[in-house]
């Protein structure tokens, strides 16, 4: 049986490629045009066309056992229509689809469900799957359209649909496009600021793990609606200050570490970007990760098979390969 994948050639939905094909399975993935190449090197079979296309869906969908939904629009320049357009009617087509042939949907969703887009607090917190969905600003699109797609998973598993999502905080990895080149950039200055202590622990995650969730998601012994967390590499986790070491390490340069204050830093982004910006990223690099995965490793036993160390190192190598950024 095939294992279906949407947003194949972007970041987790190629990790999930690579981690299903690693085991075996039939792969195939529903991707625009532009991305045919990406899922062939991937060892996939392609479908083009887009999530948004009702009529796509019925030749993609043929013969298969599981729906990864990992197609999304994320932080890039578009109107609500767009991003509703893409992250909650296209969910709400893969969910039609998964139903209709009978497959498990496991839904890559994100941890923005939750609102709060500057709540990250230096103090170690446990926030679980139960932790209660806060506002979210009428300007975050993709908050917003994340946790209206969940609504539709949800309730397409109240109509027989078994549908997991899986909420991941900030991702790095392989094919990045957001935050591992930004830190490959700000690393190769050779001049890193440590903004605050640095013995936080950064709310993010490899791709790749999220990947191994997702594999692990498609035959776990659940059914109905279920969401999980996903929000940790391996053991031991890294400080701010190690993660960018890491990297450090990785691009084969020695950086001077100046340290800045967070108000310090707080204002200079604010002169640069906004008030609400500034306050997001200050909170983001200061914080704790405030979120826990224990379900996920209890009910789907998923245990991250790439820590940290180990994901920096590949992430970097990859880029320094494919993309050389910073010359």
């Amino acid at each position: 049986m095939t294992v279906l994948v949407t947003g194949g050639s972007g970041l987790v939905g190629s990790h999930v490629i690579e981690a299903l094909r690693a085991r075996g399975e039939t792969v195939r993935a529903l991707v625009r045009p532009t991305g045919r190449a990406v899922i062939e090197r991937l060892g996939a079979e392609a479908i083009p066309g887009d999530v948004r296309d009702a009529a796509v869906w019925h030749a993609a969908v043929r013969g298969i056992r599981g729906l990864v939904h990992a197609a999304a629009l994320l932080q890039q320049r578009a109107s609500w229509q767009e991003y509703e357009a893409v992250n909650v009617d296209g969910t709400r087509l893969a969910a039609h689809a998964a139903r209709t042939a009978g497959a498990r949907l496991v839904h890559i969703s994100s941890v923005a469900v939750y609102g709060g887009l500057a709540n990250y607090r230096p103090e170690s917190e446990r926030r679980t799957e139960d932790f209660p969905f806060q506002p979210i600003p009428e300007h975050d699109f993709y908050a917003r359209t994340k946790r209206l797609a969940e609504a539709v998973v949800r309730e397409a598993a109240e109509g027989g649909l078994t549908a997991v999502a899986l909420r991941p905080n900030v991702i790095y990895g392989e094919r990045d496009r957001l935050f591992t080149p930004r830190v490959i950039r700000v690393v190769r200055r050779r001049v890193v600021p440590r903004i605050g202590p640095g013995t936080n622990h950064l709310s993010c995650v490899y791709a790749g793990n999220v990947a191994a969730a997702a594999v692990a998601a498609l035959d776990a012994p659940v059914s109905g609606f279920r969401a999980y967390n996903v929000v940790s590499d391996a053991p031991p986790a890294l400080t701010q200050h190690e993660f960018l070491a890491a990297f450090a390490a990785a691009l084969g340069v020695r950086p001077v570490t100046i340290p800045i204050p967070a108000g310090l830093a707080r204002g200079v982004m604010t002169v640069l970007t906004s008030r609400r910006l500034a306050r997001a990223a200050t909170a983001f690099i200061t914080g704790e990760n405030p979120y826990v995965d224990e379900r996920a490793r209890r009910e789907l036993a998923w245990h991250p098979p790439f820590t940290a160390a180990g994901a920096v190192r590949r992430s970097v190598g990859w880029f320094l390969e494919n993309e050389k950024p910073g010359r």
